[in-house]
């Protein structure tokens, strides 16, 4: 009698259960269907590799990139090292390609090491373009970004439109191996070159980090105490200066033209704690490389050269820059 209820149990268990298996697939088929209904696949699977993810510069490239991705219906992945990491960043490129992802955007930071990445991954079919560090040896289909030479000069010039006499400058740069800031320090020293008055005294690099660019600063001062102007090349270098001329006393003193226009930034440009910085147009850059690489999938043609505006603003220029400015850190 007790197997016969046991077996009775068992039967209505592997029913009941076999009806909830069915009716649960069958619910989760309907809601598939739906899902599949609503759902519009993207149509490319873009990637943008910075060479620090984390860098405040380089989240409002990553805002502009993914507007345009979100108005052009494309998938967009930020990737790459979380601080500065050439090797690092190399890697990411090449994971990205052994993805087999539609399109590639980067920095061509150093030509010796990007160019070969570069032309190797164009080979393979995956399209590259250059976004805010050029490598114009390679294979890359389009730069999108400052012209960097050009921004050295616009800050040489107005070191020397600013101050009179002689000046000794220490620079402090983001990294001696990076292509942009290279640029940055020779357009900057062609600028001045004529100028008997004006000397570079020094250079340094912060390694893209306030806390280095800090730290050079320091070092600087101890080393050459005749220092009168610091030019900072990565947009926290002259945060990182700022901070220790305020500390030694010094803001007074010494001249700072730093660059990019970060919240901090403006905040040093409005208490007067720096002098000038050279903006530039971050958002737009990544608005328009991704813009630029749905053109170039999709067999438009494109400029190759696509460089970004630039120009040196000082306190006095902020309320006539207010709505520019708070557009390209806001968006």
């Amino acid at each position: 009698m007790s197997r016969m209820i046991v077996g009775v149990f068992i039967v209505l268990f592997v029913t009941a259960f076999s009806y909830f298996v069915y009716f649960s697939i069958k619910s989760f088929n309907i809601d598939s269907t739906q899902a599949q209904e609503s759902y519009t696949k993207p149509k490319y699977h873009l990637v943008l590799i910075p060479e620090e993810i984390n860098n405040d510069y380089w989240k409002l490239v990553e805002k502009g990139a993914r507007s345009a991705a979100e108005k052009l219906g494309v998938t967009l992945e930020y990737a790459g090292p979380k601080q500065a990491n050439l090797e690092e960043h190399l890697t990411t490129i090449e994971m990205a390609a052994a993805a087999k992802v539609d399109g590639i955007m980067t920095q061509g930071l150093s030509e010796e090491q990007f160019t070969p990445l570069i032309n190797n991954t164009i080979q393979k079919g995956i399209p590259i373009i250059t976004v805010d560090t050029d490598a114009p040896k390679s294979d890359r289909l389009a730069y999108i970004g400052t012209d960097n030479y050009y921004a050295g000069l616009l800050a040489g010039k107005a070191l020397l439109a600013d101050t009179e006499g002689e000046v000794n400058v220490a620079i402090i740069t983001g990294r001696f191996d990076a292509t942009h800031q290279k640029l940055r320090v020779q357009g900057f020293k062609d600028a001045i070159k004529e100028q008997e008055r004006v000397k570079v005294t020094t250079i340094e690099d912060s390694h893209i980090t306030r806390i280095q660019a800090a730290e050079k600063t320091y070092k600087i001062l101890q080393e050459y105490p005749d220092v009168t102007a610091f030019y900072g090349t990565s947009a926290l270098d002259a945060i990182g200066i700022s901070q220790v001329l305020e500390q030694m006393g010094k803001t007074e003193d010494i001249y700072v033209i730093g660059f990019d226009i970060l919240p901090e930034t403006i905040e040093l440009l409005q208490s007067g704690k720096i002098e000038a910085t050279v903006i530039q147009k971050p958002y737009e850059m990544g608005y328009r490389s991704v813009e630029t690489m749905v053109q170039i999938l999709e067999g438009k043609a494109i400029d190759e050269i696509n460089h970004t505006e630039t120009k040196v603003i000082h306190r006095e220029d902020l309320p006539l820059q207010e709505n520019e400015i708070l557009e390209v850190i806001q968006k």
